[in-house]
Formats: C-alpha cells, sequence, structure tokens
C-alpha cells in the first residue's frame, strides 16, 4: 500500500495565533495565494523569530531560506523574507522586514546557524547589511566585484570586466568598453522584429538583389550534321560510313579457264 502525502495544515487560525504570541511586533499580515506573510519591526525581529519558534500552535522550528527583494521606488526598497517550517504541523510561514541601502537587520545566526550563508547571499546580491553576522562577506561574486548584482539600478553590464593577460601572467580587471546606446531593451520579439533602425544599421547600403539568369535555350535540330547521321546537306558528298555497321571483305573470284 502506498504511503498517502502529508496533510498540509491549513492557514486557519493562523494569523490569530500569531498576533496573539506576538502583539505589536507585527506590523502587518496577508494570506494570499494559500501563504500567509507576517511583515515584523526590524529593529524587534530576534523577539519575533524566537516566538514563532517557540510558541505552541506555531512551532516553526526550521529556517529554510532567506530571500531578498528590490522596490527601488520606495524608501526602505529592501525587502528580506524568511521562509519557515514547522516540522510538527507541517506548515510554511513568511516573515518579512523593510530596510535601505544603511539601516542593518539583526541577524538570526543565534537562532538558526544556518542563517549565516543565507545572509551572506542577501548581502552579496543586495547589499543589505545584518548586524551580528561575523562572517558578512560575499558569497557568490568574485574578489573585488563592485556593487549588488540583483538590484533593479545595476548595470546590466557590470562595472569591470576581466580577461587574461599574457603579459602580466595572471587575470586582469578592466573597465567595461561597451557603450550605453546597447544598454536599452525594448523587449520586443526577435520573431516580430524592431519597427525602427538598429545603431549602425542606418549605415549599411540596401541590399542588390542578384541578377536574373538568362532564359534557356530551346534545343533545335535544323541540320543533319547536329543528329550525327546522314549528310550534312545534298552537296556534301557521300554519305559518311555508319560505325556501327561492320563490313566483311570480299573473297575474290576464282577465273574460269577456258579449255
Amino acid at each position: 500500500m502506498r504511503a498517502p502525502a502529508p496533510a498540509y495544515a491549513a492557514n486557519d487560525g493562523v494569523i490569530d495565533t500569531a498576533m496573539a504570541a506576538l502583539g505589536d511586533l507585527i506590523v502587518d499580515t496577508l494570506d494570499a495565494h494559500g501563504e500567509v506573510t507576517l511583515t515584523i519591526d526590524r529593529t524587534r525581529l530576534i523577539e519575533a523569530m524566537i516566538a514563532l519558534r517557540d510558541t505552541p500552535g506555531l512551532e516553526y522550528q526550521q529556517l529554510m531560506e532567506i530571500a531578498g527583494v528590490d522596490y527601488l521606488d520606495r524608501a526602505e526598497r529592501f525587502d528580506v523574507c524568511y521562509h519557515l517550517l514547522s516540522l510538527t504541523r507541517n506548515h510554511r510561514i513568511r516573515v518579512r522586514v523593510t530596510t535601505d541601502e544603511e539601516k542593518p537587520v539583526p541577524s538570526v545566526t543565534g537562532i538558526w546557524p544556518v542563517a549565516g550563508w543565507l545572509e551572506r547571499e542577501v548581502y552579496d546580491m543586495y547589499g543589505v547589511l545584518f548586524e551580528g553576522n561575523t562572517d558578512l562577506r560575499r558569497i557568490l561574486t568574485d574578489y573585488g566585484f563592485r556593487g549588488h548584482p540583483q538590484r533593479k539600478d545595476f548595470p546590466l553590464s557590470g562595472y569591470v570586466e576581466l580577461r587574461y593577460s599574457e603579459e602580466a601572467k595572471r587575470v586582469v580587471y578592466e573597465p567595461v568598453k561597451l557603450a550605453q546606446d546597447f544598454r536599452a531593451f525594448d523587449f520586443m520579439s526577435p520573431w516580430e522584429g524592431a519597427n525602427y533602425i538598429l545603431p549602425g544599421d542606418e549605415k549599411a547600403a540596401p541590399p542588390v538583389p542578384p541578377p536574373a539568369p538568362p532564359p534557356p535555350t530551346p534545343k533545335t535540330t535544323e541540320t543533319t550534321a547536329q543528329t550525327g547521321a546522314g549528310k550534312p546537306g545534298p552537296d556534301a558528298g557521300p554519305k559518311p560510313a555508319d560505325p556501327d555497321v561492320v563490313k566483311k571483305p570480299r573473297k575474290p573470284r576464282a577465273k574460269k579457264v577456258e579449255k
């Protein structure tokens, strides 16, 4: 007999239980698309996480993921989202805090040590600072990388490019030489084609169509010479020998001797 699929706990009563346990730590709540999201006061994040882990009826024991989101038009442009899992209740919840480039987020490495690597990813990609993380280094980008590539205002080509220098016998970094004109995208389908002239194409000459092939010469037979048989004309001499006919030599006749 196959084991039945695990029964996921419903979201009924989760927000009420969380609000009773956290109180004014919660800034906002949302239950949409089958997922519960709690927006927490950033400065009291550690207190809220401990309550979510230890309160009966919540019991979110595991931190599964930390993700960043960039909303460029907001004052606190970054969302830091924590995805928690309750093993006893088989339920997941999202905890969200907001920050900017300067305000640090309290590190949850004291509650879940795995958060050390996850916070380093968010710092590397978005530049969010985590207060209390003793090893906040880049983890995905290269040494000496400038900027944070998941930010909405990060240039698509970056700031520097690297190559191997045969003279220096090492990898060297150089400023990107890509022109700004090529950083604008119209998101058009390449199958439809652009309705404007691309940079550089205005200098190209229109393609010259290839010349039309000459009309084919009709095959005609005007004289017998074109057929390879007979005489070219009535006054052209004897008929040529037929190579397919082999003539046998004639035997000489015996002479009659008169007696």
